[in-house]
């Protein structure tokens, strides 16, 4: 058996003018271009022709995270500026996140975000480093619940390849029509396309559905950053998978994972039998099965 080549990010380069980076969702989701690659030659359709592309007894999988408004702003009691991006909130309540400060502030700090208690927005205060992803996130108190407080003044988590500030669309449509469990600062873009009449369409023609979560955290927006990708290592991200999903996962026929969160789950599933836990699968080519 010979053995599979390795693969550089160089095998991945290519040109993409900044103008056919698109800044804004198309008017319908299921208007969105769509590769057909079932023929003998690539045909290009429109989203809204998924259904006729597949069978009666086909199950799609999908991942029904919500992204939420992880992006805050506030300021350290000397009053420089800071954010910081929320990857996680903990069982006890507690936040690991991202900070962008000019000088990180000392363990203790109480940070004012979104103005502040007496600006009506509320206090973080820094607890120190927070030890399972190695020291690069915070781990900080809020005064109140932290989904309540990012979803009152919290911003949305643009790509960096959207070039504009969050607005009340992306709070719309930078989201499924199926999200249901919050804990995501990014969405799962594959899913992006469907919308009401596409999932009523795919049931109609008998094609079924399930769902895991799987929670994209802010390592999604960090950049490859090893020439040889068998040294990359992926970023961990919260993952469950509900019972009934499981026992079909286990069973053989066609399952059709819609995006690369889908699939890494699945297949972190079918590794280890696990149904919960963190997912740090790197899927890449030469990946053993």
């Amino acid at each position: 058996m010979t053995c599979p080549r390795t693969y550089a990010t160089s095998d991945f380069d290519f040109d993409l003018p900044p103008q056919l980076i698109a800044q804004h969702p198309a008017a319908t989701r299921s208007a969105s271009r769509l590769l057909d690659g079932t023929g003998a030659a690539p045909a290009d359709r429109r989203f809204a022709d998924l259904p006729g592309l597949l069978r009666e007894g086909d199950l799609l999988v999908l991942n029904d995270t919500q992204v939420v408004k992880a992006r805050l702003f506030g300021e350290k009691p000397s009053g420089g500026k800071l954010e910081l991006l929320v990857e996680r909130v903990l069982a006890d309540g507690t936040v690991a996140a991202h900070m962008r400060a000019s000088k990180k502030p000392p363990v203790g700090t109480r940070l004012r975000m979104a103005g502040g208690t007496e600006q009506g927005g509320f206090e973080a205060e820094l607890l120190g480093r927070w030890p399972q992803a190695d020291g690069a996130l915070f781990h900080l108190r809020f005064s109140g619940d932290a989904y309540a407080l990012m979803a009152a003044h919290g911003h949305v988590p643009l790509p960096p390849y959207i070039t504009h500030a969050d607005g009340s669309e992306d709070e719309a449509r930078y989201q499924t029509v199926f999200a249901a469990r919050p804990g995501a600062v990014a969405a799962p873009t594959a899913s992006l396309h469907f919308d009401e009449a596409v999932l009523q369409a795919l049931a109609a023609r008998g094609v079924q559905r399930a769902f895991v979560t799987l929670h994209v955290g802010a390592g999604t927006f960090k950049p490859v950053e090893v020439a040889d990708l068998r040294e990359h290592k992926m970023h961990g991200e919260l993952y469950s998978i509900p019972p009934q999903t499981a026992q079909i996962l286990k069973s053989e026929r066609k399952i059709l994972g819609v995006g690369t969160t889908v699939t890494r789950t699945i297949e972190n599933f079918a590794r280890n039998g696990q149904s919960s836990g963190i997912c740090e699968l790197f899927l890449h080519p030469g990946n053993p099965p």
